[in-house]
């Protein structure tokens, strides 16, 4: 697996796992949030939206020879509350168009592909949870039989896939998107994601909300108490690593985050700029009649707006104004965007293109 694709699902697998303020006695925390779940046939059964697999379906172009290889990684429940352990299972490689299939603790995972037209193959490998539950398990305990945060990650030695957004594959319970260069990887993740996502450089590695706003969530742990310190130090390892982590990051780091612009002219550094002789969009028309009124940039109007207009334009009624400019919108409507004539900062707000804008029957023309 490529290493960019291996830190982007190390970072996946554990979102939803804990909550803010992460302290075990949250009431969120009390019953774990995690994503991309297979739950026992029975339970699956029992309960609309949860379901007992997992197939992630994609088209590949392969070349003569190619092999495929399938990855699932996930999280099983472990010790107490919900602690949870990172497992793997591989399939692979096996030439395009055979079958594999191999069991692991409490579940099955399926590998196989078959030609669907010419050049191309259709890619299907399914994740099945095969342990056997009693009926009327609450949600908490049925995790602690459950496939957590199902990550699935297919490879093929030569040839490309087709982006699964636009494909029309029909997978269940993932959601697959191209990653890697060379759009030889699919992942099938817990959430939506655009094809090709990325970890952004300045990150200082996975949280348990990975695409959230990491700036935001640093300074969340920041605030937390030294009493919830002190409980997060005696619960999970896992979250208490993630804590000490985010608290350890210095103002600097923080900064990092904010916020990155970077310019890819080829050619230059600076800012791009219009071409020259590009006309003003904003600049609007010079005049415009509408049901028989000539409206001018420059001309005068009385503000007439009736008793559907909101409380700040009825105030402005009798008052002159002067036509600064004359939008027309896609639907053709005309905006008029006026500066009242006896307001002491109309020269400010015509400087700065601050105008009020009124429809046209909301006006009655000056003759000049």
């Amino acid at each position: 697996m490529p290493d960019q694709v291996e830190a982007l699902v190390d970072s996946l697998l554990y979102e939803g796992y804990a909550l803010y303020p992460y302290t075990p006695g949250a009431t969120k925390n009390a019953t774990p949030t995690p994503f991309g779940i297979v739950y026992p046939p029975v339970y699956a059964a029992e309960c609309p939206g949860a379901f007992d697999h997992a197939r992630l379906e994609c088209l590949a172009e392969p070349d003569p020879g190619a092999t495929v290889t399938a990855t699932l990684r996930y999280l099983s429940a472990s010790g107490q509350r919900h602690e949870a352990a990172e497992q793997r299972v591989e399939i692979g490689p096996i030439p395009v168009g055979e079958r594999d299939t191999t069991k692991f603790e409490g579940g099955r995972l399926t590998l196989r592909s078959s030609r669907v037209a010419e050049g191309r193959t259709i890619v299907r490998c399914c994740v099945h949870n095969l342990r056997r539950v009693d009926r009327g398990l609450s949600r908490s305990e049925v995790l602690r039989q459950a496939i957590i945060s199902t990550q699935i990650v297919l490879e093929i030695s030569r040839g490309r896939f087709l982006s699964p957004l636009e494909a029309g594959a029909e997978s269940v319970n993932t959601y697959p998107v191209l990653t890697g260069e060379d759009d030889r990887t699919v992942l099938g993740t817990t959430i939506v994601l655009p094809d090709h996502p990325q970890l952004a450089p300045e990150s200082r590695g996975g949280l348990f909300d990975s695409t959230e706003i990491e700036e935001a969530l640093l300074l969340h742990v920041r605030t937390l108490s030294d009493a919830e310190r002190a409980e997060i130090e005696q619960a999970d390892p896992a979250v208490r690593e993630v804590v000490a982590r985010a608290a350890a990051a210095t103002p600097e780091d923080i900064m990092a985050l904010h916020g990155r612009v970077t310019v890819r002219d080829p050619v230059t550094t600076e800012p791009p700029a219009p071409p020259p002789g590009l006309p003003d969009p904003t600049a609007g028309e010079r005049h415009v009649t509408v049901d028989g009124r000539r409206f001018v940039r420059g001309g005068h109007v009385v503000l007439r707006p009736g008793p559907e207009a909101d409380l700040h334009a009825r105030m402005l009624a009798g008052r002159t104004a002067t036509v600064e400019r004359i939008l027309i919108d896609v639907d053709g409507k005309v905006h008029l965007g006026v500066t009242v004539d006896d307001d002491p900062g109309q020269e400010l707000l015509r400087e700065t293109g601050r105008y009020l804008y009124f429809f046209p029957p909301e006006v009655e023309v000056i003759e000049s």
